[in-house]
């Protein structure tokens, strides 16, 4: 915010939305002397006081959902001494106060502004999500050494968990390697999942009947297919690092991919109903 406007704008991961902005004209600071300098100055501070208030107003607007901060943390930018101003105000409001991570100066308004305030973040931004990185891998491993039920790894339970609409929170490492082929094989459509290395080993892609290399239908990085898909399985998606030690324990303990979940899924029962289909089929 500047003596020119105010834009609000949030950023996850690499993506920023404007989700709103507008524009004010503020007296400048005049020369004017006598009483005309005291009323001008009155008039100055009133249209500065009502600037300040807008913005705390639709800084509610945008970012308290359901009487909730709809997000993590919050960075207030400016050229100018609004954003001090609307940091120390009584109007603007103590939930979001208290979400206010960092005050930067900025030297353009608008887009340009908000560009800068990213870069000018970006530590303090990556801080933040190593933070909650910490905090929702701690959450997982809790619910495996409570032994809930109510947490999954691997692709494999993975992808069933979200078949089953039973994955809330879907925990990826965020350099995961694997690539999703489908492959056609002569009893149909099959999925496959590899890593590099497993690549290598072609005979998973020969048709089991046939012993012939199967055509490829489709071949992406599974990333991206999550990225794409995750939300027709009505789940969230929250990508890790390795840097902190809990992201090092998930990459390497648990292939680097998981879920929590809304309820508790037994996957030995899955696995025999599975074994069951193809006992029949035969």
């Amino acid at each position: 915010m500047d003596g020119n406007g105010a834009l609000f704008g949030t950023l996850s991961g690499n993506t920023r939305d404007v989700v709103h902005k507008f524009s004010v004209d503020l007296p400048k600071k005049h020369g004017r002397g006598g009483q005309s300098a005291l009323r001008f100055a009155r008039l100055r501070e009133e249209k500065r006081h009502n600037y300040v208030r807008k913005v705390a107003e639709l800084a509610v607007q945008n970012f308290i959902t359901n009487d909730k901060v709809n997000c993590a943390g919050l960075i207030l930018a400016g050229s100018a001494d609004f954003k001090n101003d609307l940091n120390q105000s009584d109007m603007f409001d103590q939930r979001l106060a208290a979400k206010v991570i960092k005050v930067v100066d900025v030297s353009y308004g608008g887009e340009n502004g908000f560009n800068q305030a990213i870069d000018l973040s970006a530590e303090t931004l990556s801080n933040v999500k190593f933070i909650q990185e910490k905090k929702l891998l701690n959450l997982y491993f809790e619910n495996i050494s409570q032994d809930s039920g109510k947490v999954c790894y691997g692709i494999e339970d993975t992808l069933k968990a979200l078949e089953l609409g039973a994955c809330e929170t879907l925990i990826v490492f965020e350099n995961l390697e694997h690539t999703r082929w489908v492959l056609k094989g002569s009893e149909g459509e099959i999925i496959l999942h590899t890593t590099p290395q497993q690549e290598q080993d072609r005979s998973q892609f020969l048709d089991k009947d046939t012993g012939q290399e199967m055509e490829i239908i489709d071949q992406q990085p599974f990333l991206e297919w999550l990225a794409e898909k995750y939300r027709d399985f009505g789940a969230s998606l929250e990508f890790v690092s390795d840097r902190s030690s809990e992201g090092n324990q998930f990459v390497k303990g648990f292939g680097g991919i998981g879920a929590i979940l809304r309820y508790k899924v037994n996957f030995e029962q899955l696995a025999d109903f599975d074994e069951e289909d193809e006992y029949y089929d035969d």
